[in-house]
């Protein structure tokens, strides 16, 4: 075997595995960790190696067979989604994904493995993080079980402080110098050609997606012309185009991938890096409830993994497309936080925990936990937190349980396994035709068009002993589309209004189909592929994929809705029928006097106090009664049909306990009007102050010389004396004063003015009148 880095380690690292029964190993790309150190373990018995990729796995199971003179399928082997290859006799296998959590599930003290490695942990997948925390509870209960964390760039201080502070082994990698030139806004085409054609070796592009790898291959054939070999490597790729990629080169080669090739598979024969900086990042929207790829830069951590690339063989060189001064952020966001939880919620339920009180290395939001157990509830997957059988056969299915649900819902009908095996493939394309009931339904229906991939994996589903109930039956359209309704019944939209292509989501936000959907007239649909719009308050979605619903396929609840219509200053009473934020149906019903009587009182302190209601509050403040004005408006409102039927005088004179004294009190203490010399009452005006106004014509005065006190406080009152016309000519609380001053030179500017009305000379004696002389 070729000498690497890490085997003068191999030792010691065994050594402290056996003392400690935990490790983690961090090594420099190249060093060899993934080849080396499984094997050896195995000499102690099998190991079980937990790989973020399938490409990954397939390659270091083949790279490990042929360093040690194995053979892969018998003592090495893989176990990844629909796809296998080990036996009894296997000593190391490499599995992907979910493997070790069904595993888990199955045998929670994995008594087949006597050490359980978790590579490239520094990804930070949620299989990872769910396969660490779930391998724990199994080292703790098993004496003998060992565990290994191994990534390339980590910091081990969590992981070992989670591992109760096992040892940590740090390896260097033995890297040639690297030349980094920066290009920014440079094509990869031209990026490649100007490496080609200054050295040797192969060309490793990073892009961030397999429709840009699509784009970009061809002009990077026409760039290097035919004597290069310029090949795709991504995940959605069938197997032999992926080992084509990874295998030993004959000649110079440009290799297009995406980060798969940056830490967990080692792409031999490269030299040089064109490395865009971009990567694509699955995102959950909480908003939404919707789990999209995003294009984002690359963290600084993941810049420096891809230039190491160039530098394992020879002195290599990299092409950065952006610019020197460009900051990266340090590292990525581990998966746990940022991606849809169902999944890894219902493999927590099936192993007998509870994912919210759950060990986690690295603890998830709550409420993103509670999203999870809501979908999982109404899939049917669990009921009063537990896994119901349905939910177990789920488990027992590669997919997500939305697409799990999908396929027992149809019985496994090849229809719906090839639209299962679409939605679980994020790049194979979908064909939309005009006009259609259901997107998926028009994708599969040409089945020869499908990708090999997707109806190799369609076959395998179609055929499960949990799913294949039909017999090979077809599948009409109707049945089709309530099996993509049955895994997506959170995801319902309705139609604003025919013909529109604006929809409502069951969560509340709005949606535009988009043009690529052919699902043009149906109603009711479920959004099954959203993507999400930009942020900000208008922002909308996208349905890319639709299916449409019948309006009686939808479990709906029914609430009554009051509702204060302020037109007509009364609340009404509706009985909705809704499909989460969706009206589906209304009918008017009887009011509920309590809530009516609320909704009024809201709206009336919406509306401000009328005036005769804030002199009443005035009133009760200068006769220092105490008395609660919320109480009192809200006793106001009971009963009443209307605003305009609340009286707050009756309320008050309506309290409990002592009513009618109270309202006694407030007459005798802050009357509403007062007596005057002429004989009328005049209104008092209380105001916010604490003073007390009476607005009266000076002739109904006469002889008045002091102003009556009132309340508690002994108030005097103010007098707004009136002209004939109704207009103050003088305000006082000093009656004597005005008649002996004032009143004289009223006298002379208004008796010619009102003659009609009595101007005596002397105030004192005459008689107080409201009335005019009678006409001559």
């Amino acid at each position: 075997m070729t000498s690497l880095p890490i085997d003068p380690y191999v030792p010691g690292i065994l050594a402290a595995v056996r003392r400690h029964r935990a490790l983690v190993l961090t090594a420099a790309p190249g060093a060899g960790k993934t080849t080396r150190v499984p094997p050896a373990l195995a000499e102690d018995g099998p190991v079980l190696v937990l790989q973020p990729r399938r490409v990954a796995a397939r390659a270091m199971a083949r790279r490990i067979a042929d360093e040690r003179g194995w053979t892969t399928g018998r003592e090495v082997g893989w176990h990844v989604r629909f796809e296998r290859r080990f036996s009894d006799a296997t000593r190391v296998l490499l599995a992907t994904e979910g493997i070790l959590t069904a595993r888990l599930q199955q045998d929670p003290l994995l008594a087949d493995f006597r050490t359980i490695v978790l590579d490239e942990f520094h990804e930070r997948s949620i299989h990872a993080d769910l396969g660490l925390a779930l391998a724990r509870q199994a080292w703790r209960a098993r004496d003998d079980l060992r565990l290994v964390v191994m990534s390339a760039t980590l910091d081990a201080e969590p992981v070992r402080a989670f591992l109760d502070g096992c040892p940590h082994v740090d390896v260097p990698g033995r890297l040639h110098p690297i030349d980094v030139g920066y290009r920014p806004s440079v094509a990869v085409a031209a990026a490649v050609a100007e490496l080609t054609a200054s050295g040797g070796g192969s060309v490793l592009c990073f892009l961030p997606g397999a429709g840009e790898i699509a784009r970009a291959l061809g002009e990077v054939r026409h760039e290097v012309g035919g004597a290069v070999d310029v090949l795709p490597l991504h995940g959605s790729l069938p197997a032999d185009e992926q080992d084509r990629a990874v295998a030993e080169p004959s000649g110079r080669r440009v290799i297009l991938a995406t980060n798969i090739a940056e830490t967990s598979l080692t792409v031999p024969g490269v030299t040089a890096v064109v490395d865009t900086g971009l990567h694509k990042v699955a995102r959950y929207d909480e908003d939404r409830g919707i789990d999209s790829l995003s294009l984002e830069r690359i963290p600084a951590d993941s810049a420096a993994q891809r230039a190491g690339r160039s530098g394992r063989l020879a002195p290599g060189r990299v092409l950065r497309l952006w610019d020197r001064a460009d900051r990266l952020r340090p590292h990525g966001e581990a998966e746990i936080h940022r991606v849809d939880l169902t999944d890894a919620a219902l493999d927590v339920l099936a192993w007998g925990g509870d994912p919210r009180t759950f060990e986690w290395f690295d603890p998830p939001a709550a409420q993103r936990v509670d999203a999870a157990l809501a979908l999982l509830r109404s899939l049917g997957a669990i009921r009063d937190g537990r896994v119901t059988p349905l939910g177990e056969r789920l488990k027992r299915l590669p997919l997500h349980p939305r697409l799990g649900r999908m396929l027992i819902e149809a019985g496994g009908a090849r229809s719906v396994a090839l639209a299962c095996a679409l939605l679980s493939d994020r790049h194979a394309p979908l064909r939309h035709p005009p006009t259609t009931t259901s997107d998926l339904l028009s994708a599969v229906d040409d089945e020869r068009a499908l990708p090999p991939r997707v109806r190799e994996i369609a076959a395998r589903l179609a055929t499960d002993h949990d799913t294949a109930t039909r017999g090979g039956q077809p599948l009409g359209d109707e049945a089709f589309r309530r099996a993509i309704f049955s895994g997506y019944p959170d995801r319902v939209a309705r139609r604003r209004a025919t013909a529109s292509p604006r929809f409502l989501l069951a969560s509340g936000h709005g949606a535009v189909l988009g043009r690529e959907s052919g699902v043009r007239d149906a109603e009711f649909v479920v959004a099954v592929d959203v993507q999400a719009g930009r942020r900000g308050e208008n922002a909308e979605a996208t349905i890319r994929i639709a299916s449409a619903v019948e309006r009686d396929w939808l479990e709906t609840t029914r609430e009554v809705v009051h509702e204060f219509d302020a037109s007509a200053g009364r609340v009404r009473a509706i009985e909705r029928e809704c499909c989460g934020a969706i009206v589906v149906g209304e009918r008017p019903v009887a009011v509920d006097p309590v809530r009516a009587a609320r909704l009024i009182a809201e709206a009336y302190r919406e509306r401000g106090w009328r005036e005769q209601d804030a002199q009443l509050l005035r009133r009760l403040r200068f006769a220092e009664l105490d008395v609660d004005q919320d109480e009192l408006l809200d006793r106001a409102a009971a009963g009443v049909s209307s605003l305009d039927a609340v009286d707050l005088r009756a309320a008050l004179a309506a309290l409990p306990g002592s009513a009618g004294p109270l309202v006694r009190d407030l007459d005798r203490l802050a009357p509403a009007a007062l007596p005057v010399p002429s004989g009328r009452s005049a209104a008092l005006r209380y105001g916010e102050d604490g003073s007390v106004v009476a607005a009266v014509k000076l002739q109904e005065l006469f002889g008045l010389a002091e102003s009556p006190w009132l309340g508690p406080r002994r108030v005097p009152v103010t007098f707004e004396l009136l002209a004939p016309n109704g207009r103050p000519v003088q305000t006082t609380r000093d009656l004597r004063s005005f008649w002996n001053t004032t009143y004289q030179d009223v006298r002379k500017e208004l008796r010619g003015r009102y003659p009609r009305h009595p101007w005596p000379e002397d105030p004192w004696t005459a008689p107080p009148t409201a009335r005019a002389k009678p006409r001559r």
